[in-house]
């Protein structure tokens, strides 16, 4: 079996910041994974794509852990992290998802301390649990793990309030640390120096609370991991928009230059290769038969020459 939490870490431990792309289902995964090797279960991009909800905490724990089983399948070799938000807010739930998503082949999760009602790390109105609750929930999970990477976030919207957490995070287990929705370079680096050796992980989204930041920049200020939550989503928002505005204003004529059916086919075809490894059919031993006595035919059924 695959350590895929140990494969993570070792991409990680590289000296250059590791960019992890955020995909919401099987066909933004496989242009995805065509391009990056590190992929994001985004829990924005799942409440959108799944249920058609925005990100406040309408996502059921088994919808993910089966969206990671058919990610495992079809992108054997890539690093797969998840946001499992709050660990879907009970600490026993938060442990049998962790063991889940390990069992089907998750690399590593990504568990807030937001309380309930539960919102977007980029939008106002987000509270926090009290830190010793959710260092006790966090402490679960870490026990309850194997091999998976965990990666504590904050969503502590305060800067003093949030390099506090992540000092206090960075004293577990836990193998890195976040502080979501931060809002300018110089709290990247405070919260960078109270990370210690602990990598720190950085969510980057368009129109989010955090500045655009190349992977340079982030190389530069010390940041192990950029997550791109949403650059598959928003692409497909404004691509299905643009085609259908263009379809009608073409009174339904099909454009042709767009992408078609061989494209996709051969796309999708890619995510079976993993899986074809089915041994060629054993040619059956040749085996001498003696003659019957005193001579004769060989017996029907019986090799040429026997």
């Amino acid at each position: 079996m695959v350590d895929h939490g140990s494969a993570f870490r070792r991409a990680v431990a590289g000296s250059e910041t590791l960019p992890v792309i955020g995909v919401f289902d099987m066909m933004s995964a496989s242009i995805a994974a065509r391009h990056y090797d590190a992929l994001f279960v985004s829990g924005f991009g799942l409440a959108a794509s799944h249920y058609g909800l925005p990100d406040i905490g309408f996502i059921a724990w088994p919808d993910v852990v089966g969206f990671v089983q058919r990610l495992r399948l079809a992108f054997p070799e890539h690093h797969l992290l998840v946001d499992i938000d709050d660990g879907y807010v009970d600490v026993e739930v938060a442990c049998h998802v962790v063991r889940a998503l390990e069992q089907v082949g998750a690399s590593g999760v990504v568990m807030e301390d937001q309380s309930r009602p539960r919102r977007c790390g980029h939008v106002a109105g987000k509270q926090v649990l009290p830190l010793p609750e959710y260092l006790d929930k966090l402490n679960a999970v870490l026990a309850a793990r194997a091999d998976l990477f965990v990666v504590a976030r904050t969503d502590a919207t305060e800067q003093a309030e949030a390099v506090a957490r992540v000092a206090a995070f960075a004293g577990t287990d836990a193998d890195a640390v976040l502080a979501d929705g931060i809002p300018s370079t110089d709290a990247i680096r405070a919260v960078a120096r109270a990370s210690g050796a602990k990598p720190l992980v950085f969510n980057q989204m368009a129109g989010g609370r955090s500045p655009a930041l190349s992977l340079s920049d982030l190389t530069g200020l010390g940041v192990g991991v950029a997550i791109y939550s949403t650059p598959c989503l928003f692409a497909a928002h404004a691509a299905v928009d643009a085609a259908l505005t263009r379809l009608r204003a073409a009174d339904g004529l099909l454009p042709a230059d767009s992408i078609g059916v061989a494209e996709s086919q051969d796309l999708l075809k890619r995510n079976l290769a993993p899986r074809r490894t089915v041994p060629p059919p054993r040619a059956e031993p040749v085996t001498e038969r003696p003659l019957p006595a005193g001579g004769g035919s060989p017996r029907p059924g019986s090799p040429p020459g026997a």
